[in-house]
């Protein structure tokens, strides 16, 4: 391991020299800032984190806060983390995983060490009990969601509104008059879960504007949940062509026990999803969707984050817009 008397000896100063270097606490030449830039470039070498904390009196950690509450569908939240982990590292900073559910206390815990630099904060809730917290809290913190109240905060998210809308928009043009969201599971509604409230919000706003019959359908995330929501559909609006889809693991059961109660997709039933493109096109029947954009929505954060903790400017709220895809599972209402 290369060490810091090493850097030195290469570029012919001191160690000492070299920690002014790397903390900027004492001016020195640019001179010798250079050589001993070109020390550590040829050498590798990393400062210890324990040191680089003592000098900047940061500890390079982001804290990501992601309770892994029922309901929630952990593959797409993981790809949440993996972009927030790899977009951290490209500043050089590590991020500390947190998973339990523990509200205030837990945030206020690793706020009150020297653990994290900052925060990420994601799973909120329209009336979160942690935005009380975040707001007196001296580090910076980004919310991947937004609250009914996101005033004081720095929030983003894909706008959740806007693609409930553009399912039902594009179900409209094609012509459907009567349509079902089929949701999260029912704890994820009970929470109040921003992200979900938002689009039962653009789904029924969207519908109610072109005059459409519609109703929301929570549904547990299983094939045998999927299968009792389409015989209620099919029991309680017989007119029903057109279908929207937010609970990924349901997307491909549900089609599938459409179909084994007699309907086609696209030709009887068009079928819709907020989901990751990844999803939506391994399905059997591709499905038309609004993409979930947890690479974008993570490195974004990240980047607000950082420009915070470097005392600049951020917008409170960012808010990416849908982008629907169409594939093989929507087509025009075929009239009777």
């Amino acid at each position: 391991m290369v060490k810091i008397t090493d850097v030195a000896r290469q570029a012919g100063v001191s160690p000492s020299t070299v920690s002014y270097a790397l903390s900027g606490k004492r001016p020195i030449s640019e001179e010798t800032r250079r050589r001993v830039a070109e020390a550590i470039r040829e050498l590798g070498y990393r400062p210890h984190a324990g040191a680089r904390a003592l000098a900047s009196s940061r500890s390079n950690v982001l804290a990501l806060v992601v309770p892994l509450r029922a309901g929630i569908h952990v593959p797409v939240v993981m790809q949440f983390a993996v972009s927030v982990v790899t977009t951290a590292r490209r500043y050089d900073h590590d991020v500390l995983l947190l998973t339990q559910e523990e509200g205030d206390d837990g945030l206020r815990r690793v706020a009150d060490t020297a653990l994290v630099d900052a925060l990420i904060v994601m799973d909120v809730q329209l009336h979160d009990a942690r935005l009380g917290l975040l707001r007196s809290l001296e580090r910076p913190s980004v919310m991947i969601g937004f609250p009914a109240e996101a005033t004081g905060l720095t929030c983003i998210d894909l706008d959740f509104m806007a693609a409930g809308e553009a399912c039902v928009e594009h179900l409209a043009r094609l012509g459907h008059r009567t349509l079902a969201l089929v949701g999260s599971p029912p704890e994820v509604y009970l929470r109040q879960t921003a992200f979900a409230q938002r689009v039962v919000q653009g789904f029924t706003a969207a519908a109610d504007r072109s005059g459409l019959a519609s109703s929301v359908h929570p549904c547990e995330a299983s094939p045998a949940a999927a299968r009792l929501v389409a015989e209620q559909l099919l029991r309680e609006q017989p007119a029903l062509t057109g279908v929207v889809v937010h609970n990924e693991p349901i997307v491909e059961p549900l089609i599938d026990a459409f179909e084994q109660l007699g309907l086609r997709v696209p030709g009887d039933l068009s079928v819709t999803a907020i989901c990751p493109d990844e999803l939506a096109e391994s399905v059997r029947v591709p499905v038309t969707s609004v993409s979930l954009p947890s690479a974008e929505v993570g490195e974004r954060a990240v980047q607000l984050l950082m420009k915070k903790l470097g005392g600049g400017a951020v917008p409170e709220a960012t808010l990416l817009p849908p982008r629907l895809t169409e594939r093989a599972s929507t087509a025009p209402r075929t009239l009777a």
